[in-house]
This record gives structure tokens, sequence and C-alpha cells, in this order.
């Protein structure tokens, strides 16, 4: 090989965020404030998940169901983020993906698991789904700047939609994704704490509520006719069985694999994992606060302000529903305020979907052996194309499905639908790829069995009801 091929082998190594050498080891922080300068990939969940899950699901729950699932709400949320972690410890244990653990847990067809197909099956429910967001984004852009014909007209929501489809596109291909990311940030922290003010102040408008109508929404009950739309939001709220997935790859190139090294069999190396790892806990948990905290504000906004109205978001006019929120309670010069703020969280989510699907679509298409994942020229090239193609192919759904709202809905209930598959693959893989010592603390453990009991619960009941399997 000549010194040229050499460098530039060398140049490749030291850029694959996926790769573990031994000299990228470092130990982790041990103070709380050191450790809080590594957070990352959690705060990238909660951008991408506030979007769809909390603006739209969540809000059209609350204004169909009342204050009756604010239950279902709370465990969604909450339970979830136990599942992730043990994912997570798997890939920083293991400098592997979770499309790539998922293949180990048989039985397999052909090259890839079962779950790897039921991977492929949700992402395509989950094109609805971002379809949805773009509609929602193109929606909002339409009420604001009607460019052509009236707002929320087809000719309107068609050019907003390809307009912020390819400025995703464009974002994330001029190698400014990390400025973009940071931003988007910023902009769904602002319109959380516009949202959370606006719940804790509904007691002082006409849209008051009490602690009566709070105590009324822990009944465990799934009230007649709301089945559905349950199933979507504990599929899609808090941080989903596709965004578990994607925190892995976050996780390996946020750098907490690479640091904590190869596997050498050392106790150096064991003792750099249980930093790490504990960094990972932490940033978790940040993100689940902040998942927690907007999706309760919103629920209860829905359920406080549009379900008294009978107003529940559907169709293209999903964006002037939610907007009633605002100007029911503010005043009309507060429209304004919620479209831009409903455009930041959405295009947001947008971005977030945008870098991280093609990442998941690459890999798989390596594990399938079309290209070779492990070539870092060969998976950034095709990131690349699918960076335009998938957004593209997401925006055609919505052009000619049109209900952002059902659309969100389609890719929750396939969300849901994963996610138990998710919750068998993690405990396989605990057992597998998971030493003992990683695995010993009761506390942690008992957080996963209860998060994967409820997980299997709630998705299987609503499953069978969804199939009538269950009667109303």
């Amino acid at each position: 090989m000549s010194t040229t091929a050499t460098a530039e082998a060398a140049e490749h190594a030291q850029a694959d965020p996926y790769a573990l050498r031994p000299e990228d080891a470092r130990p982790a922080p041990t103070a709380f404030r050191d450790r809080i300068r590594h957070l990352g990939p959690g705060f990238v969940l909660s951008a991408a998940v506030v979007g769809s899950g909390e603006l739209i699901t969540t809000t059209a729950l609350g204004a169909q169901a009342g204050f009756a699932l604010l239950w279902l709400v709370i465990v969604s949320t909450a339970v979830k983020v136990w599942v992730q972690m043990e994912l997570a410890q798997w890939t920083i244990l293991n400098g592997r993906t979770a499309l790539e653990g998922y293949r180990e847990v048989g039985p397999r067809i052909g090259r890839l698991s079962w779950i790897n197909w039921l991977w492929i099956g949700m992402d395509f429910a989950k094109m609805f789904q971002r379809g949805g967001i773009i509609g929602g984004t193109a929606a909002a852009c339409s009420v604001l700047w009607p460019v052509i014909g009236e707002p929320l007209s087809w000719g309107s929501l068609a050019l907003w939609a390809v307009v912020v489809t390819v400025a995703a596109i464009l974002l994330l291909q001029s190698g400014k994704y990390s400025l973009v990311e940071r931003a988007c940030l910023v902009s769904v922290v602002v319109f959380t704490l516009v949202t959370v003010s606006l719940a804790v102040g509904l007691p002082g408008t006409g849209f008051g509520y009490g602690g009566s109508e709070l105590g009324s929404g822990f009944g465990f009950e799934i009230p007649a006719g709301t089945v559905g739309i349950a199933l979507a939001v504990f599929g899609i709220t808090g941080v989903g069985a596709d965004e578990m997935t994607t925190y892995t790859y976050w996780c390996l190139e946020k750098g907490y694999a690479r640091w904590t090294g190869p596997d050498d069999g050392s106790e150096e190396r064991a003792r750099r994992a249980e930093g790490w790892i504990k960094v990972m806990r932490l940033d978790a948990l940040t993100g689940l606060a902040v998942c927690v905290l907007c999706t309760l504000s919103f629920y209860v906004i829905g359920a406080a302000v549009l379900h008294p109205q009978g107003l529940v978001p559907e169709g293209n006019e999903m964006i002037t529903t939610l907007s009633r929120i605002y100007t029911d309670t503010m005043g009309p010069w507060a429209e304004y305020l919620f479209l831009v703020g409903a455009f930041a969280v959405l295009f947001s989510t947008l971005i977030g979907s945008t870098a991280s699907v093609p990442r998941l679509w690459t890999n798989t298409l390596g594990l399938l052996g079309v290209i070779d994942w492990s070539d870092v020229r060969a998976r950034t090239r095709t990131i690349r194309v699918l960076t335009w193609c998938l957004p593209l192919l997401w925006t055609a759904f919505f052009l000619w499905m049109q209900s952002p709202v059902l659309m969100v809905q389609i890719g929750g209930i396939g969300g849901g639908v994963f996610l138990l598959a998710v919750v068998v693959a993690v405990w396989r893989l605990r057992h597998t790829g998971v030493p003992k010592r990683f695995r010993g603390n009761p506390w942690l453990t008992a957080a996963l069995v209860v998060s994967s009991v409820a997980i299997l619960c709630v998705g299987v009941y609503g499953v069978l009801k969804t199939l009538g399997a269950v009667p109303e």
C-alpha cells in the first residue's frame, strides 16, 4: 500500500465515529458538572420527539378523550426510557448499532432476523408519520404565508411541503447539521416554556381545570372510540421504538462507545465502560424530563381547551384547530405566536428524521450485503443519497394522503407494534452481550422489568382491541 493510500486509510479510520480504537479510549468524567458537559444524544432525541408526538398526537388525544387518558400519557413517557438505556448500554459495551444487535435475535429470515424485517415494515408505516410532519410544517407556513391561493389550499400546501423538505435536505447536505441541531433544540425549549406556562396558567382562564379533572385521568381505562389514537400515543409519545433504535447511533457518534474503547478484557476498560454508561443514563434521564414536561403540557391543554369545545385536530385544518389553544386563551394575535412555534417544533422533528433515518437504512443495506457499512466512503455516500431520496418520498406520501393527524397516528401504531419486538430484543441482548457486572443493579433491573411489562401489557391490549378481539 502506498504512503498516500495509508494516510487516507488512517484519515478515514480517525473520522469513523463507529470504529473502536485503543488510542481513542479516555476515562469518563466523575463529577456531575463534568458529566453534564458530555450530554447530547438525549437532547437530540427530545428535539426530534416533541414535534409529531407531543404537538400533534398528544394534543389530539386530549381533545378527543378529555382527561381520561392522562394515566396513559404518563405511563407512555415514563416507562420506556429504561428499555432505551438498556439498549444503549449494550451498544456502548459492544460498539455496535441496535440494528446489528436485532440481527442476533433469531429466528433469521435470510440475512436478517425477524426484528430487522419488522423494523423495515414499521419504517414504511413511519413514512406516513414523517409525511404528516412535513404536512404540519407546510400547513403552518401556508397559514403564515399563503403564497399560492388560499391558506391550506392544495397548491399552497404542495409548494410549502416541497420548500420545507428541500430546506431540510440542504441544511444537512451542507455539513452544518450541528448548528441546525442546536438551533432546533433552542426553538423546542422556547416553545416548550411557552406551552408549559400556558398549561399552568389555564386555571385562571375560562378553560380552567382542577383536582377533580386531573383525578379523573387515573381511572386506568381506555374510553370507547379512542383505542386507535391511544395506541398511537403509546407508540409515539416519549421515546418510541424508532427513537430507542436511533439513540444507539447518536451514542456512538457522540463518542460514548469510542471513548470506552475496544473490549480487551481489562479492569481499566470495564471501569471506563461503567463511567460512560453513567453519563449515558444521565443523558437519557435528562431527555426524559424534557419529554415528560412537554407531553403532559400538550395533553392537559388539549383536554382543557379543545375537548370542551368539541374540537379535534383533523385533516389539513389540524394547524388552525391547534391554534385555537392560543387564540381562545390569549386572543387572535396569539395565532401567529403559535404558528411560528409550531413551525419550529415540527421542522426540528423533520431535521431529526432526515438525519437519522438514512443512517438506519444505510445500516440495513449493510446488513443485507448491498454495501460495506465499515467502509466510511461507501457509508457516507449512501447516507447522502438517502438524505435526498427519503424526505422527498415522505413529501409524496403527504401530497397523496393530505391528513397529517391520521398519518402521524399510522406511524405511531406501527411504532407501538415494533416496540414489543424491541423489548424482546433488549432482554435477549442483555443476557448474551452484557456481562453480569453491568446488570447487577437490582433497582435498574426492577425498573427494566416494570418498563417491559407495561409496554407488553398496553401494547398487546391495544393491538387486540384494535383488531376487535377485546369488547368495548
